[in-house]
């Protein structure tokens, strides 16, 4: 009798993970494997469900066997994945797009906010006991940075960045969009946005938040040069991908005061973060919780299971990328 295939998920997911005729088999959530255990967990595997932190590449489909049929991404960005190696060998990539957008729209506004409104310089003043010794300091004191009619670019015109800009309507804010081809859904009410180009577009924003995917076109695609461009009040957000935006540049212009603040829940060198960043107090800092709502984060392993029972079963599963 023949086992079950099986199908590895390489980090613990929420929700009740179940590919129906496989077998799972589930990492802990915590500590995140080595690269070492990782190739070990994924061996015989007929599909991985794997996180947007594996690095899946001739070594990793060498681990997992010849009998790897798919690897199924639990996120929608693909850049840790080698896609021309797994065409090469037949292993369909899929991903779960659409579920990541409400949570991570949220957080971007979340960090548009914290930074306008220094909310974690205030908790860290008031943790620290100084409101209580230093009193309330109004009306000249913790100035933040009003967002009502002020322009948000937004860099990767895709689902994500369109849920932001429907968010910042309600801050009467203008939109202005960065994309390779015109989105009517942009320039269309409710949103009436302008698309301009990138070094434009940074010169007139207030707002940038970053939502294109990671390639080698956008890596360092905001750079010390475009840095540069943005006002002394304009907040940078990434809820994208860390290598888009270049850190060590970003620490410089932020404490220099070139530009206001910036918000980040993505790092070049993830988990690590820039040192130059941390003693920073007009940087707000999240530990990489996009997508990370209950809901969506189930509906995730919903998706990413589905990917993998059709893949197994030869099936187009619902979210092809390759």
């Amino acid at each position: 009798m023949n086992p079950l295939p099986l199908v590895p998920i390489t980090r613990a997911v929420p929700g009740s993970p179940a590919v129906q005729g496989a077998r799972i088999v589930m990492a802990p959530a915590v500590p995140q494997m080595t690269r070492a255990e990782l190739l070990a967990f994924v061996r015989g595997a007929s599909a991985v469900i794997a996180m947007f932190h594996d690095r899946v590449d001739d070594e990793f489909l060498d681990a997992a066997g010849p009998q790897l049929k798919g690897v199924c991404n639990f996120a929608v960005g693909v850049d840790n994945i080698d896609l021309p190696a797994c065409k090469r060998r037949g292993v369909v990539v899929t991903n779960t797009p659409d579920a990541v957008t409400e949570g991570t729209a949220n957080i971007a506004m979340g960090l548009i906010l914290a930074v306008a409104r220094r909310i974690a310089e205030g908790d860290r003043f008031v943790r620290a006991g100084r409101f209580e010794r230093e009193g309330n300091v109004f009306p000249t004191g913790w100035m933040g940075m009003h967002l009502t009619g002020q322009n948000l670019l937004i860099v990767g015109a895709g689902r994500i960045g369109r849920a932001v800009a429907l968010r910042a309507q309600a801050f009467g804010m203008r939109t202005f969009y960065v994309a390779r081809s015109r989105h009517l859904d942009f320039e269309l009410a409710p949103l009436a946005a302008t698309r301009v180009e990138l070094d434009e577009g940074l010169a007139l924003a207030d707002v940038v938040s970053v939502h294109t995917p990671l390639t080698g076109e956008t890596r360092h695609l905001i750079n010390a040069r475009r840095l540069a461009l943005m006002k002394p009040t304009a907040i940078l957000v990434n809820t994208a991908r860390g290598p888009v935006v270049d850190e060590a540049a970003l620490a410089a212009h932020l404490s220099a005061g070139k530009i206001w603040g910036a918000g980040l829940d993505v790092f070049e060198q993830e988990p690590k973060v820039h040192p130059a960043l941390l003693p920073l107090d007009n940087v707000v800092l999240t530990p990489h919780i996009g997508s990370s709502e209950r809901r969506f984060r189930e509906m995730m392993t919903d998706m990413a299971c589905a990917n993998a029972a059709a893949v197994i079963q030869g099936r187009t599963p619902p979210n092809p990328v390759n």
